[in-house]
């Protein structure tokens, strides 16, 4: 979905005060932009955005190269008189594509923290992740407001859901954080946790095109509950093809699981072509004979 773009400078702005309060002038963007060479950036080792479709990156190579890059990359400085890009890693691709030698940036000065925080919420904010980018990005952000592992910030989050107010009085810290980037990013903690963490739990098939945006979150969720990996990719294949909806999808499982009421006529030759193959005459007699017992017995009932 395309979102509408703000002047960057007030758009800019509003992510800095989001996270760090409107008094950090030395985080404020410069007014104007500056030309600086491709060489000099680099990417940082973690990047919010970590699937680029390669037909997207070229269209955008195409844009840039009609009308040139209408919108600076954020960007900071690190050793050696290197710049980290911070925001704007698919125009760095273009740019990288069209052999372009400059490029326009706006330099801030930030802490590893700061400009982790900034480029994800810079790309939350444009809704340009897919929902497994997303979901990471989120749990990074707290991690680092947390100074928490991963893990540690997922359980903190199913406790802030399960316990509610009791778990806010006794962290109340920690959850006054949670929430407060919660608001930031636009979601809820209790949606985050019901919706979003099943995410990191998907089968690697479902996973793989959910990062490809090629299916919906909701509909991934619903075609996990395929424990049969045949049924499940089929059925995967079937819906992105013909852009089935969740209802549809959640009818063709319950097809699926329903199982088909055998006739007493398949049941009999069933039983009988078992016993024929097990030869338990010659190899167990001794249960063979329990089971001539009982086919004397059904002998009996019939006649």
């Amino acid at each position: 979905m395309a979102t509408k773009k703000r002047p960057l400078k007030t758009s800019l702005n509003n992510r800095i005060d989001a996270l760090f309060g409107k008094d950090n002038q030395d985080l404020q963007p410069s007014q104007t932009a500056k030309i600086i060479a491709v060489d000099l950036l680099t990417l940082p080792e973690y990047q919010p955005r970590q699937y680029f479709d390669s037909e997207s990156i070229s269209q955008l190579a195409q844009s840039i190269k009609v009308h040139g890059i209408l919108e600076p990359l954020l960007v900071r400085p690190v050793v050696d008189g290197k710049y980290e890009v911070v925001a704007g890693g698919r125009r760095y691709r273009a740019s990288q594509l069209l052999s372009l030698t400059e490029v326009p940036v706006i330099i801030l000065n930030l802490t590893d923290n700061e400009a982790l925080e900034i480029a994800i919420l810079e790309n939350l904010q444009r809704e340009n992740l897919n929902p497994i980018e997303e979901t990471e990005a989120i749990l990074k952000l707290l991690s680092g407001r947390l100074n928490q592992d991963v893990p540690e910030i997922i359980s903190l989050l199913y406790r802030l859901r399960n316990e509610g107010e009791e778990f806010r009085r006794n962290v109340s810290p920690n959850s006054e954080i949670v929430e407060t980037v919660f608001q930031t990013v636009g979601i809820t903690a209790k949606s985050f946790v019901e919706t979003r963490l099943p995410l990191l739990k998907l089968p690697s098939d479902i996973l793989s095109v959910l990062k490809q945006g090629k299916i919906a979150y909701t509909k991934a969720i619903a075609l996990s509950k395929i424990k049969d990996e045949q049924q499940r990719i089929k059925l995967l294949k079937e819906s992105i093809e013909l852009n089935l909806s969740v209802r549809e999808i959640k009818e063709r499982i319950k097809q699926l699981q329903e199982k088909p009421i055998e006739s007493p006529s398949t049941t009999v030759k069933d039983l009988m072509k078992n016993i024929e193959k097990a030869k338990l005459w010659e190899t167990e007699p001794k249960k063979w004979q329990k089971v001539e017992k009982l086919l004397a017995k059904i002998k009996l009932l019939i006649d």
